[in-house]
């Protein structure tokens, strides 16, 4: 981006990083058992696709208050994940650790996100 304000949320890091833990989450739950494909392996991806879709929706919003509002879905649904990546690993489906450090990338990016629309001009 170059210090330029971003014109499209596709060019936030926040929403790219969060673009690429949903494609993770994708290729780990892929391989849990098929009994769960209408439980956990359905709510994983849809609290994982919640976090860049409401990037994206809250890029769009008028105020700051309401783009705050958005990126804090995002967060809780972040930490839904990590609840269901706790989970997962503790049913024996496998290593989540590599997609925690990817949750802790993207909460750290959303926070800090947060903070500068709160504070604009920093």
């Amino acid at each position: 981006m170059n210090g330029e304000p971003a014109k499209s949320f596709q060019d936030l890091i926040v929403w790219q990083k969060a673009h690429q833990f949903v494609l993770s989450i994708y290729r780990y739950s892929a391989t849990f058992p098929k009994t769960e494909m209408y439980g956990l392996t359905l709510q994983l991806r849809r609290a994982s696709v919640s976090v860049p879709a409401n990037i994206a929706e809250g890029f769009k919003k008028r105020g700051n208050a309401d783009k705050c509002r958005f990126m804090n879905i995002a967060q809780s649904s972040l930490e839904e994940c990590r609840y269901y990546l706790i989970l997962s690993k503790d049913l024996g489906y496998g290593d989540a650790s590599p997609i925690m450090a990817q949750v802790e990338e993207v909460s750290k990016l959303l926070e800090a996100y947060y903070r500068s629309i709160l504070t604009p001009g920093s």
